[in-house]
């Protein structure tokens, strides 16, 4: 499906073609074989490791980031153009102190006049545009099907009730387990708080109790956990009370009953039903929505002002496209999304999104063959259910037969933590030999949240925008490589692996710990996105350096 780009021209050929054009046309070249034989840190990160450990360096801080700290310097003495990346996402928050001033505006429309200026269709779209209107909660996919059967072929629908029995007893297991999870955090958040004093405490406040007793011992043990996937004990509580809400939900049929679109006013099964669909208000219950803000601040938050944290790119401009509620989202609005990003001047598009049915699929594909036609990379998630994708499906994808492409301006990204050994895959990243591409830093990802926080999120969503920035950071030095050529340039450029590592999702009671595969056994090229890499790559392709 994915085959890596081969060398066919040498340095001297690279410098006769001088027209872009030309440089468009140029086959990337393959990437290096050798191996980074680093022994794996022992010692804890530092705050500031962990904060920014996907911008650090294998070699020179053991630590399996992208060199992005790296590739800044390999850019000091070079200028970039201005790059528009469309987050096609939840609500963003674009008033963010670090998101404020790589907000992408609509210079052709007049805010709040309620006029189409630009004539593109969309009302005071100054930011982007919300296809979902005031809605927020939204059933999955298999349940909207279920609700409205027409919608699916025989075969779908015999899929779904299939799926449906799986979730129902997925749910009895979350409802058992989370409700571990929420006593745990109710009866260890109530003694650390009395312990401190407080109930803002961190991880390392955690680690510098001396001599607790047993029940302390107990919940600094738990809180801990809590605290590597959390930023508060609170947030944890929080999250555990909303999944078995929506576990009860999905055992007693509850969300089978309620219509949640129709609060946007259109048919979601008709791609022409357009007229009053959505509006501009992008940040959209910015507090409730945080997964858009995280993702805008992985690619480009503002470098260098002294506030929160880096984006991977510089000189670029975040366009907010809102299609992602709170559950899966349709296909309409990410068929729709891709193209308003695409007709509004994005060169690249960031998906972290996913579900496992999809009936209008067909308009997705449309839409990413239309961005290919436009020269517009996407940069999509592959998904955290630990499975293998070259056999079972996720939406959306660029290979109707999970083998063939539809275009070649797609990368799939797999999530990788910052552990250089066996455990260098985030447990739970899809995975394909044919259908992911490559792999970025997805497990404990600090970035922007709404209402100018920061936290710490995990997920092929997070890996997703860090190889989409580097993407960004290519397209923005070396404007005249094409969408394709960026894709092969991220796949081939970055940091082979030769380690043995936990296959995700492959943990059971035969094997508790998991199966160890190669790391090249998970992914088309081997290897784990590299900005530093790709550069130097783009950089030998436009002006055929060494």
């Amino acid at each position: 499906m994915r085959v890596l780009k081969p060398v066919f021209y040498s340095a001297m050929a690279i410098t006769t073609l001088v027209g872009c054009s030309s440089i468009s046309k140029l086959p990337v070249p393959a990437g290096s074989n050798t191996v980074i034989n680093i022994a794996s840190k022992k010692a804890p990160l530092t705050e500031y490791q962990e904060n920014n450990w996907q911008h650090l360096d294998l070699a020179t801080d053991s630590i399996p980031g992208m060199s992005v700290l790296k590739a800044y310097k390999f850019l000091n003495d070079k200028n970039g153009t201005e790059v528009i990346v469309g987050v096609v996402d939840s609500g963003t928050d674009l008033k963010h102190e670090d998101l404020k001033d790589v907000a992408w505006v609509n210079k052709k429309e007049v805010a709040g006049n309620g006029i189409d200026d630009d004539k593109n269709g969309y009302v005071d779209d100054i930011t982007g545009w919300n296809f979902l209107g005031k809605s927020y909660a939204e059933h999955l996919e298999y349940e909207r099907i279920l609700m409205n059967p027409s919608i699916a072929d025989a075969e779908t629908l015999a899929e779904v009730k299939a799926f449906q029995e799986k979730k129902v007893d997925e749910a009895h297991k979350t409802k058992l387990n989370y409700g571990n999870y929420l006593f745990g955090c109710v009866e260890s958040g109530k003694i650390l708080a009395d312990h401190f004093g407080k109930s803002d405490y961190t991880a390392k406040d955690l680690k510098s109790i001396k001599n607790p007793s047993p029940e302390l011992e107990r919940a600094v043990a738990f809180g801990g956990q809590m605290l590597s996937y959390f930023s508060s004990i609170d947030e944890a509580k929080e999250y555990f009370e909303k999944e078995l809400k929506k576990a009860d939900k999905t055992i007693n049929g509850e969300n089978l009953k309620t219509n949640y679109r129709e609060v946007v006013g259109d048919n979601a099964y008709d791609i022409n039903d357009t007229p009053g669909y959505g509006d501009g208000n992008t940040g959209h219950s910015e507090k409730g929505e945080s997964h858009g803000s995280h993702v805008a601040g992985i690619i480009g938050a503002t470098r260098g002002n002294n506030k929160g944290m880096d984006g991977v790119a510089g000189n670029i401009k975040i366009m907010a496209v809102r299609t992602v509620s709170d559950g899966d989202e349709y296909d309409k609005d990410v068929a729709l999304g891709i193209r308003y990003a695409v007709d509004n001047g994005a060169k690249v598009i960031n998906t972290s999104f996913g579900k496992a049915f999809s009936p209008n699929k067909e308009w997705v594909y449309d839409a990413i063959k239309y961005a290919a036609k436009k020269d517009v990379l996407i940069v999509n998630a592959a998904g955290n259910d630990g499975k293998d994708i070259d056999v079972e499906k996720t939406f959306p994808n660029d290979a109707p037969d999970l083998k063939n492409e539809i275009a070649d301006n797609f990368i799939t990204i797999g999530a990788m933590s910052a552990n250089y050994n066996e455990s260098l895959p985030a447990s739970f990243s899809n995975y394909g030999k044919i259908n992911v591409d490559v792999f970025a830093p997805g497990v404990d990802i600090y970035s922007t949240t709404p209402e100018n926080e920061y936290g710490k999120k995990s997920g092929t969503s997070m890996a997703a925008p860090n190889a989409a920035g580097v993407a960004a950071l290519v397209r923005s030095y070396y404007p005249q490589l094409s969408a394709s050529q960026v894709k092969h340039i991220l796949m081939n450029s970055g940091t082979k692996i030769g380690l043995k590592v936990l296959k995700p999702g492959s943990q059971s009671q035969s094997s508790p710990r998991g199966i160890l595969v190669p790391f090249s056994d998970l992914s088309v090229s081997g290897r784990v996105v590299n900005a530093y890499n790709a550069l130097r790559m783009a950089d030998r392709m436009v002006n055929g350096r060494k």
